[in-house]
C-alpha cells in the first residue's frame, strides 16, 4: 500500500502506537473548527432534576425515556437517569460491548473496499503533532501514487462521487438543493442499502428498537445527513454530508473533508497539496486510517483524519452508527481486532421531526488502547 514508506503497525515516528496516540488523541479532539462556540456542537443543558419529563420541543436536549432512540439526549443522560425508576438500560441503551460486535461485523461485510493492489500511498513524511501548525509542505510528491478508478464504477462509489459536485465549499453561501440533487441523494441511499454494510447496520438498529421499519430508518438518514442548516449567518448553507465528506472552508480554514475518495479526486484536479500525515493506522489492509495536513484550494487542514480504502457504505455506515448510538461523544468501536474511536457532534440550533439533530460532523478521533 505504502510507496516510500513502509506501513508500521507498531511504531510511528518512532513513538509506539499507545504513546503515540495519547499524544495524539486530546489534539485530534480540537480538530473542528477551533475557537468556534462549543455549545453548538454539544448539549447546553442537563437533566438534573428532569429524568422522564415529558418532551418539550422548546428544549436544546431532552430526558424522557425515548430521547436515546431519538438521538436529542442532553449529555449527562445517561450518568443521571440511567438508573433511575421507568428507564430500563437493556432495552434502550446500546452498549460497548454492541458497538465492538456491531463494527467488526460491518468492517467484515466491507467486500467492496480497495484491495491491496488497487490504493497506493506515497505518505512519505510524518510529522508530531506539535509541528502541524507551522503550515510547512514537507512532502513534494502527491499522496496517492495510484488508485484503481474501476472501483468508482461500482454503484455505491458512482453514486457517492455524483454527490460531491452538489454543494459550494464557502459557508455563508445558501445551498440549493433541487430535484436532481434530492434524486441524487436517494440513489445513494438505495445504493448503500442494497449492500451487506448496511444491511447488518439497519439490522442491528432494527434488533435495538431505534427505528420501527428499514424505511423509517432510510428517512432519518436523509434527514440527519442531507438536511440543510446554517453554519454560517443566517443561510441554510451546511449539512452533514456536505461537512464531512465533502469539505467546507469557513474563515479561511478547511473543516471536514474526511474522506480518501473526495481527496483523491481533488488532488488528481489538482486543487489539494498534500503537506504531511501524523498518524497511520496500524491495519495491515484496506480500510486503513491516516491523519493528515493538507491545503484545499489554497486553504489548509491542519489535520484532518480519513478511512483510506474503505467504501462509501463503510464510513457512512460507522458515522451513522456513532451518531445514533453516542450523539455529541466518543464513540469506541473495534475493527479487524483493533480498536477505533470516532467523534461525533449534534447541530443544536436547529432540529428535525420530534426534536432530533442532524449531523454536525463526524470523524475519527484515534485508535486507543
Amino acid at each position: 500500500m505504502r510507496a516510500s514508506v513502509p506501513l508500521v503497525v507498531a511504531m510511528l515516528c518512532g513513538l509506539a502506537w499507545a504513546e503515540y496516540t495519547d499524544e495524539l488523541e486530546p489534539f485530534l479532539g480540537l480538530e473542528e473548527e477551533p475557537g468556534v462556540d462549543s455549545s453548538l456542537y454539544s448539549a447546553p443543558a442537563s437533566c438534573q432534576g428532569r429524568c422522564r419529563e415529558a418532551f418539550d420541543r422548546h428544549q436544546p436536549c431532552h430526558c424522557d425515556a425515548r430521547c436515546r432512540g431519538f438521538g436529542n439526549c442532553c449529555e449527562d443522560f445517561d450518568s443521571l437517569c440511567d438508573h433511575h425508576e421507568g428507564f430500563s438500560r437493556s432495552s434502550n441503551a446500546i452498549t460497548g460491548e454492541e458497538l465492538r460486535h456491531i463494527s467488526e461485523r460491518i468492517y467484515r461485510a466491507d467486500t467492496n473496499k480497495a484491495g491491496k493492489e488497487d490504493v497506493v500511498l506515497n505518505s512519505q513524511n510524518c510529522i508530531s503533532p506539535s509541528e502541524t501548525g507551522d503550515r510547512v509542505d514537507r512532502c513534494p510528491e502527491p499522496l496517492f501514487s495510484y488508485v484503481n478508478e474501476k472501483l468508482f464504477s461500482k454503484p455505491t462509489y458512482a453514486a457517492f462521487i455524483r454527490l460531491l459536485n452538489n454543494y459550494q465549499p464557502a459557508t455563508g453561501h445558501p445551498e440549493h438543493v433541487g430535484a436532481q440533487q434530492v434524486a441524487e441523494q436517494q440513489a445513494f441511499l438505495s445504493e448503500v442499502m442494497k449492500t451487506a454494510v448496511m444491511r447488518e447496520l439497519s439490522s442491528f438498529l432494527l434488533q435495538q428498537n431505534r427505528y420501527g421499519s428499514e424505511q423509517e430508518f432510510v428517512e432519518d438518514l436523509q434527514n440527519m445527513w442531507f438536511g440543510l442548516y446554517s453554519r454560517g449567518g443566517e443561510e441554510r448553507d451546511s449539512s452533514g454530508f456536505e461537512h464531512v465528506f465533502s469539505g467546507e472552508v469557513k474563515k479561511g480554514k478547511v473543516t471536514g473533508f474526511h474522506n480518501w475518495i473526495r481527496f483523491y479526486l481533488q488532488e488528481k484536479e489538482g486543487l489539494v497539496d498534500y503537506y504531511s500525515y501524523v498518524y497511520d493506522g496500524p491495519w495491515d489492509s484496506y480500510p486503513d486510517v491516516l491523519a493528515m495536513q493538507f491545503s484545499w484550494d489554497g486553504f489548509y487542514k491542519e489535520v484532518g483524519s480519513a478511512f483510506i480504502g474503505s467504501s462509501p457504505e463503510f464510513e457512512f455506515a460507522l458515522y451513522s452508527l456513532c451518531f445514533i448510538a453516542r450523539p455529541g461523544r466518543v464513540c469506541q468501536l473495534s475493527l479487524g481486532g483493533h480498536p477505533l474511536a470516532i467523534q461525533t457532534y449534534t447541530w443544536d440550533k436547529t432540529t428535525y421531526g420530534h426534536g432530533r439533530k442532524y449531523i454536525a460532523t463526524a470523524y475519527i478521533v484515534s485508535s486507543t488502547r
